[in-house]
């Protein structure tokens, strides 16, 4: 069956996967995608949505570099959303709620139609290594294929165990069997590996629930999108709803935790901070009687919800009854309880900041695998293993996104360099210069990057290309076009701002703070320029970011200037830092464990202080 060799082999359908798949037969390489239910692939096996504060940013990352994550979400939306418009760009994050079905519809075709992308269905049990190297996986039924690169993207499947209540079994999700093998081959080669645990709340029957009783969540009027392709903007949306749980619901809960896997001793892993099962935040904020829940229809047309808020590991019958005691659910049915999971991963610092190993070349690992929580830091993972799989095997140079370009860059920097004991999710507040890697210039930051490596097509580059070109021109216009007063001050006075007495150019007044665009557009000759130019709403956003936040991005792009001479120190390959003795021995064996490449990224390893970095450039002669 498969008597030639692939170029790349991917192994796990789930985000990451298909991002590897994609990237690798995009870029040219022989690509087969292997997964123990190609029914499965793209799944969303938590929550139906993706984005939200910081993820928004990296599927838009994703999609600039010539991803598909964005593609698929617009595809399958039902509802859309820009959260945090009250503060500044930096953190406005797009969020989109999509139709689960769909969604996994969308990511199988898009992958079917993708050329040099093959696929099989079975689980791999075993690496094939020789001389250090990967060169191929072994199946489950004992089929041996070959190829150049592995990458594992094997997100809770490794040894998973499921609990409800009492009651625990193998599977790497509700219906389906865990993986084995895997971990214990790799252990046996040196790698570190631990468990993560994560959790799902119940779904439920739509039809069963009061939504009179809810407040209702709807879309924005304005409904944005993700891809900066040709994708559609959505015209209907699908309403959410919000509840609260109660100090009934509460008590009632807690009548379960001596039930509980979280607090008999059953679960001993930790699971995400960010996001906590209900009996968690119970345990942990027992001063509050009320939590929130997010109602989510599952798609368009089906009746199936997911209960957002409300992860839980506790017997059925106890979520059943705390559940029935929720406003809008006293007459709720079940589609399935929820569950807790175990599983095993890898800590990251055993990672090259390409994704490979270090111990095993040619071998990435992507996603779950390396401590990692949500959707999006699995797919952008699992993009950036299959472009360095790819490019490795064809002896190029390797791309890597620095901190001051990406929240991927920041992303895996923080995983090789820092590592990670809970899962992993990224914030807007993990990146130092937030202001610059914002969701609307993502194209902008990447675009160029993603077509130079082959990746993002040259459609997408002439379109970014035509937006930045009209976005300066516009910026141009406000800096060179001067207002008079009669015109400027109604505005001034309607927001609260002081008039003025001679002309000025626009942009001193449109850097005013409450002055929008929507203002400017009331004045005849910035209407004029829009309407002459064909400019589009991504246009007119990205200029007015630039309007008003000018000094603040100035600031950051000299900080990350900075940032920027320590990543041209390199530290040698096999440097022997024992030879150090000015360094602390913390230092010693943090840098000795994690092998950092440049000045910069030892900088930012745990237990490494500035005086540390001082002896390593005084020894390197800097």
């Amino acid at each position: 069956m498969f008597g030639e060799n692939y170029d790349v082999i991917v192994v796990g359908g789930g985000h990451a996967g298909a991002e590897a798949a994609a990237a690798a037969a995009n870029m040219g390489s022989k690509t087969l995608l292997v997964t123990m239910n190609l029914q499965s692939i793209g799944q969303m096996s938590c929550n139906p949505a993706m984005g939200g504060i910081a993820k928004g940013q990296i599927i838009r990352e994703i999609d600039a570099l010539g991803g598909y994550s964005g593609i698929v979400t617009d595809k399958s939306a039902i509802q859309f959303k820009m959260l945090n418009k009250s503060k500044g760009p930096a953190m406005w994050s797009p969020r989109a709620q999509s139709d689960r079905m769909r969604f996994a519809e969308e990511w199988r075709l898009m992958l079917e139609r993708t050329p040099n992308v093959d696929f099989y269905q079975e689980m791999v049990s075993g690496l094939i290594v020789e001389g250090g190297a990967i060169v191929g996986v072994r199946t489950s039924l004992g089929i041996d294929i070959k190829s150049k690169a592995v990458v594992l993207t094997n997100g809770t499947f490794l040894n998973g165990l499921i609990h409800i209540g009492e009651k625990q079994f193998g599977g790497g999700r509700a219906g389906e069997k865990a993986a084995t093998g895997i971990t214990e081959q790799l252990s046996s080669y040196g790698f570190e590996s631990g468990r993560m645990k994560t959790g799902t709340p119940p779904r439920v029957d739509g039809r069963s629930l009061d939504y009179s009783k809810m407040i209702v969540q709807p879309g924005d009027t304005h409904p944005e999108k993700f891809s900066y392709t040709e994708t559609s903007l959505l015209k209907i949306q699908r309403d959410c709803h919000l509840t609260h749980t109660s100090a009934v619901v509460h008590d009632l809960l807690r009548d379960g935790f001596d039930r509980s896997p979280m607090f008999n001793g059953r679960i001993q892993s930790i699971g995400p901070r960010y996001c906590p099962s209900i009996e968690d935040k119970i345990h942990r904020f027992a001063d509050k009687d009320s939590h929130q829940m997010f109602i989510e229809p599952e798609g368009w047309n089906t009746v199936e919800v997911y209960v957002n808020g409300f992860s839980t590991s506790l017997p059925e019958d106890v979520q059943f009854k705390a559940l029935r005691s929720v406003v809008g659910f006293e007459s709720v049915k079940f589609f399935r309880p929820g569950y807790a999971i175990e599983y095993d991963y890898f800590p990251p610092t055993q990672l090259k900041h390409t994704l490979e190993t270090k111990l095993i070349d040619n071998l990435y690992f992507a996603g779950q695998i390396n401590g990692t929580t949500g959707y999006e830091e699995a797919a952008c993972q699992g993009l950036m293993a299959g472009i360095n799989a790819h490019l490795n095997i064809s002896e190029k140079e390797p791309f890597i996104l620095k901190r001051d370009e990406a929240y991927i860059g920041v992303l895996i920097d923080d995983l090789i360099t820092k590592g990670t004991e809970e899962p992993y999710r990224m914030f807007t507040s993990r990146a130092e210069y937030r202001t610059l890697l914002r969701q609307d210039n993502a194209d902008l930051r990447l675009t160029p990057m993603g077509h130079a490596i082959g990746i993002a097509s040259d459609e997408r580059l002439k379109r970014m290309e035509k937006k930045l070109s009209k976005s300066d021109s516009f910026l141009r216009f406000f800096k060179e076009t001067s207002v008079l007063p009669k015109d400027i001050n109604p505005i001034l006075q309607s927001v609260g701002s002081a008039t003025v007495k001679q002309s000025d150019k626009l942009f001193k007044a449109f850097s005013r703070p409450k002055v929008t665009m929507e203002h400017m557009l009331s004045l005849a000759p910035v209407a004029s320029f829009v309407a002459d130019n064909d400019l589009d709403s991504e246009v007119l956003e990205q200029t007015e970011v630039q309007v008003k936040y000018s000094g603040y991005i100035a600031k950051e792009k000299v900080n990350a200037d900075k940032l920027l001479r320590l990543e041209h120190v390199k530290i040698p390959d096999g440097f022997d830092y024992s030879k150090l003795q000015s360094l602390s021995y913390e230092a010693r064996e943090k840098l000795s464990a994690i092998r950092p490449v440049t000045i910069s990224q030892a900088s930012r390893i745990s237990g490494v202080t500035p005086s540390d970095i001082s002896v390593l450039l005084v020894f390197l002669g800097r």
